[in-house]
């Protein structure tokens, strides 16, 4: 996808999560954090400050082990996913990275929600 598409895409998914989840327009760290709640598979609830940090960084392991970045080790006694790094990140620039994530987090969403990201 190029960075027109990617965009494009994002708008969508925004305006899809702002009226499924009964957010208002929601932002990266929002999108992670749905993500990271999927992953754990215990379906919504409270989460402290600590853990909705932790729910972003299971999605973020999540997305960037489809390249191959990370792998599931397993998962811990109270059932929370833990990844192991693979390989190095590279260094990306900000835009680079915003447009890696917004990427990976439209290819998860048309995985478990089909039509999410298109009109």
């Amino acid at each position: 996808m190029n960075a027109a598409e990617i965009n494009n895409r994002w708008q969508v998914l925004q305006k899809f999560a702002s009226a499924h989840f009964d957010t208002d327009t929601p932002d990266i760290k929002i999108l992670l954090f749905l993500i990271g709640v999927q992953e754990l598979g215990k379906g919504p609830r409270k989460f402290s400050k600590r853990q909705k940090e932790e729910l972003m960084h299971i999605a973020t392991c999540r997305l960037f082990s489809s390249m191959g970045f990370y792998e599931l080790e397993g998962l811990d006694q109270d059932g929370w996913p833990h990844w192991k790094l693979i390989k190095p990140i590279p260094n990306y620039t900000l835009l680079e990275q915003e447009m890696i994530i917004k990427s990976l987090i439209i290819d998860y969403f048309e995985e478990h929600l089909p039509n999410s990201t298109t009109n």
